[in-house]
C-alpha cells in the first residue's frame, strides 16, 4: 500500500519529530502518495521545528518515517469503536484499592400527601416521589403517563427528546406497581420515571449522540448506568438530547432550550436532561460531564448536578469522548436526590476499566461543625454567613498556581480526536457543531507534547492534593471547572436565587461546592444544608410560557 500525504503526517507524529508545524512543512512537500521520505524532505522543514540535524540524523529521521508510514497505514486499516479505550487509564488517586465495600444508605421516605394538582406532582423531587409509591398514594403508571404527557406537551418548544421510549417505560412502570403491591419494593427509585442523556445505550432504542451521521444507531448493549437503574426499579421515559458529540445544546432536532427562557439554549452537553428535569417532564436525569457538560446545563436551568469523583461511575455502554475526563452523574431538584440517585450507580463492573467501588454512606456520617469548607477571597459575604450559621468550619482557601492549567485543554483535544478520528479520515463534517476543527487539529499534536500535558497533570494532582489537605470542601469555582475535571475532584451544582438576563427575563444563578476525592458524603452534605436552609431550588419555571410560539425570536 502507498502512504498518502495523510500517512507521512501521521507518520511524522507518532515519532514525535519536532512541532505541529515542522510535521505540516515536512508533509506539504510531499506529493499525494509518496513511499519515501528523503533527507532533503526533513532539511527543508527544519527551520519551522526549530530543529538543527546533522546530515546523519536527517537520514535517521528520513529512515523512521518511511517505516512509521506503513504502521500507521496498518493502523488505519483495523477496525476500533468508540467503545474501545487506550491501554491507559487515568487513576485521579492512584493508591486507592481497586474493590471496596458501598457503603450504606439509611434513608426513609418522609410521609407525603399527593399534591392537588399534576403540576405540583410532577415537580416532586424523588424523596417525596418514593414516599407517596410506597404509600401507594400514586402508582408508577399514573406517574409515568404523567410525564410522557408533559414531554409530548412541552418538547415542541424544549426540543429536549430524541425518543420517548413510550413502551418501554409503561411495562417498566406496571412491573414496579405490581411489585409494590406486593410489598416488594427495590429501593427509593422503584416506580420513579427518569431520561438518558442519548449517549447513554440502551437495547432497543436508537442512541445517537446528538450527531447526524449516528442518528440512526443502534447499540446492542445496555449502559451499566441505566441497567443499575432499572435493576433498582426505575422508569426510563425518554432518551434526551446532547449537543451533537458532547458539544453544547445544539443537536440534529435544533437546540434544547431553557424552560426558564425557551429563547435561550438550556446549555451543554447534558442539555435534554437539565431542560426535561427543569420543566417538570421527569423526576431526574442522568447526564455526562468532561468540561462543564453538567455543571453548565444545571446553571443554566436551575437543576442540582452533581459530577461525581472520576471512576465513581462506570462508564460503560457510553459513548466515549475523552477516556482520562469522561464522568456520570445525576441531575435532579435537590442535593439529596443526587445523593440517592449516586448510591444506585456508583461503584465497580468489571466492564468499564477505571470504575472501582469506593463507600460512599449516606447520610454522612461526620457532623456539619467537624468538615472544613473553604472559602475565596471572592465568596459572597451572604454565601459565608449563610455556612457561618450552619456551623461548618470555614477555611480560606486557594487553587493550586502556577501550572500552565489552560493549555491542559489539549488532552480533552487530542483525545477526543481519538475517539472520532474514523469521521475525520473520511471528512465527515455535517451536523458536528465545531469539533471538526477541533479534530483537524488533534490530529497534528505530536504524541510527545501529549504526554508531556499528561505528565503536568500529574504535577497538578499532587498540587490539588496538597491544597485540599486542610479542607474537606471548597464552596465556589473561580476556575471555568477545567481543573477540576483534570484532577477527577467531585463537584456539585445548586441553583442559588434568580437574576435578571440582558433580554429581561429572571433565570437561575447557581453555586457550586467541589469535595475531596472520594468525598461526595461531607461535599452532599454541607450542599443540603446550604440548600434546605436558603430554599432555592423550590421555585420553578413558569410553564405557561413553555410554547413553541414564545421559542421563536422576536421579529
Amino acid at each position: 500500500m502507498t502512504p498518502t500525504r495523510r500517512d507521512l503526517f501521521v507518520a511524522a507524529a507518532s515519532l514525535g519529530v519536532g512541532s505541529t508545524t515542522f510535521h505540516r512543512a515536512l508533509a506539504a512537500q510531499a506529493p499525494d502518495f509518496v513511499t519515501t521520505v528523503t533527507p532533503d524532505m526533513v532539511r527543508a522543514a527544519e527551520w519551522v521545528a526549530g530543529l538543527e540535524l546533522s546530515d546523519e540524523q536527517r537520514r535517521q529521521v528520513a529512515t523512521g518515517l518511511t517505516q512509521a508510514m506503513r504502521g500507521t497505514a496498518a493502523l488505519h486499516r483495523a477496525k476500533v469503536g468508540n467503545d474501545v479505550p487506550p491501554a491507559l487509564h487515568f487513576l485521579p488517586d492512584p493508591g486507592r484499592p481497586p474493590v471496596g465495600p458501598r457503603g450504606t444508605v439509611a434513608f426513609t421516605p418522609p410521609a407525603a400527601d399527593r399534591p392537588a394538582t399534576d403540576d405540583d406532582l410532577a415537580f416532586l423531587p424523588l424523596t417525596k416521589l418514593a414516599a407517596l409509591l410506597r404509600e401507594k398514594k400514586v402508582s408508577s403508571t399514573d406517574l409515568t403517563k404523567l410525564y410522557l404527557a408533559r414531554l409530548k406537551k412541552y418538547d415542541p418548544a424544549l426540543k429536549c427528546v430524541v425518543n420517548l421510549t413510550e413502551e418501554l417505560a409503561l411495562r417498566q412502570a406496571a412491573e414496579a406497581d405490581r411489585e409494590l403491591a406486593a410489598g416488594t419494593p427495590r429501593g427509593l427509585l422503584h416506580g420513579v420515571p427518569w431520561v438518558a442523556k442519548d449517549l447513554i445505550a440502551y437495547p432497543g432504542t436508537k442512541t445517537t449522540w446528538g450527531a447526524t451521521p449516528f442518528r440512526e444507531q443502534t447499540i446492542d448493549a445496555k449502559a451499566t448506568v441505566a441497567d443499575r437503574i432499572e435493576r433498582a426499579g426505575g422508569v426510563m421515559v425518554a432518551k434526551v438530547t446532547l449537543g451533537a458529540l458532547a458539544m453544547g445544546d445544539r443537536w440534529f432536532g435544533g437546540m434544547t432550550r431553557n424552560p426558564w427562557n425557551v429563547r435561550q439554549g438550556s446549555s451543554g452537553s447534558s442539555a435534554g436532561s437539565a431542560s426535561a428535569v427543569a420543566a417538570g417532564c421527569a423526576c431526574y436525569g442522568i447526564g455526562s460531564e468532561t468540561w462543564g457538560s453538567i455543571t453548565s446545563p444545571s446553571t443554566r436551568c436551575g437543576v442540582t448536578g452533581l459530577r461525581p469523583t472520576f471512576g465513581r461511575v462506570s462508564r460503560h455502554g457510553c459513548m466515549a469522548l475523552s477516556w482520562s475526563m469522561d464522568k456520570l452523574g445525576p441531575l435532579a431538584r435537590s442535593v439529596e436526590d443526587c445523593a440517592l440517585i449516586l448510591s444506585v450507580v456508583h461503584g465497580h463492573d468489571g466492564l468499564d476499566p477505571t470504575a472501582v467501588t469506593h463507600p460512599f454512606t449516606w447520610p454522612a456520617p461526620r457532623p456539619l461543625k467537624e468538615i472544613r469548607v473553604g472559602f475565596f477571597e471572592s465568596t459572597p459575604d451572604a454565601v459565608k454567613q449563610a455556612l457561618t450559621d450552619l456551623g461548618v468550619r470555614l477555611v480560606p482557601f486557594r487553587l493550586p498556581a502556577g501550572l500552565p492549567v489552560a493549555a491542559l485543554s489539549v488532552i480533552l483535544d487530542v483525545e477526543a480526536s481519538a475517539a472520532f478520528d474514523d469521521l475525520t479520515r473520511a471528512g465527515v463534517t455535517e451536523g458536528l457543531n465545531t469539533w471538526p476543527a477541533t479534530f483537524r487539529r488533534g490530529r497534528f499534536v505530536p504524541a510527545v507534547d501529549y504526554l508531556r500535558a499528561q505528565r503536568v497533570r500529574t504535577q497538578l494532582m499532587k498540587q490539588m492534593a496538597a491544597a485540599m489537605t486542610d479542607v474537606d470542601v471548597y464552596v465556589g469555582s473561580p476556575d471555568n471547572g477545567l481543573l477540576t475535571n483534570l484532577t477527577g475532584h467531585p463537584v456539585v451544582c445548586l441553583p442559588n436565587g434568580l437574576a435578571r438576563g440582558a433580554d429581561g427575563v429572571e433565570v437561575p444563578t447557581s453555586l457550586t461546592f467541589t469535595g475531596r476525592l472520594w468525598g461526595e458524603a461531607e461535599l452532599l452534605a454541607v450542599a443540603k444544608a446550604y440548600q434546605d436552609a436558603t430554599g432555592h431550588h423550590l421555585r420553578r419555571p413558569d410553564m405557561t410560557k413553555v410554547t413553541a410560539e414564545n421559542a421563536e425570536p422576536k421579529k
